[in-house]
């Protein structure tokens, strides 16, 4: 019998040639360039931009989104195959997030629930403070995919 699986979420920037060409151009000398490049291991060969893999070396094209596994390793992701593989996590509100967790570490009187068991602890049952409910009752898609699939939380402004 064939399993169904899913991909789990990874960290991702999109690549910007122009912006990497400039940063290559004003770098001073090969160190600076390497400070600034290793973090995503780009790399720059006979004009090209490139990420060494253990497969081998993998141009990496305008508008290609560059991958960080879980182990540090980074791959390039063509667009069109990047967009029909990952959804960016939703981005909740710092006291929606630390709800989730209190729910999730037992730190509150709602146990081993699921999260439309948690919406409502929030909603009906004053698990959450009004600011926390109000939000989960207005976004419950995402607060539902924060749930089950994880999330990013807000920046403050």
């Amino acid at each position: 019998m064939i399993k169904v699986y899913q991909k789990q979420p990874i960290q991702a920037e999109q690549f910007d040639e122009a912006k990497w060409q400039a940063i290559y151009d004003n770098s001073n000398n090969p160190e600076e360039w390497n400070i600034k490049a290793q973090k995503f291991g780009i790399d720059h060969y006979h004009g090209y931009f490139i990420i060494p893999t253990h497969e081998g070396d993998i141009r990496v094209h305008d508008g290609d989104w560059i991958a960080t596994g879980i182990n540090g390793e980074n791959w390039p992701i063509a667009d069109d195959i990047f967009r029909k593989n990952y959804a960016e996590l939703p981005v909740i509100p710092d006291v929606v997030a630390e709800y989730i967790s209190a729910v999730k570490n037992g730190e509150t009187d709602l146990e081993d629930i699921t999260a439309v068991e948690a919406a409502l602890g929030a909603i009906e049952y004053d698990q959450a403070s009004y600011i926390e409910a109000e939000w989960i009752q207005q976004h419950g898609d995402e607060f539902a995919r924060a749930w089950l699939d994880g999330y990013q939380v807000e920046a403050d402004e």
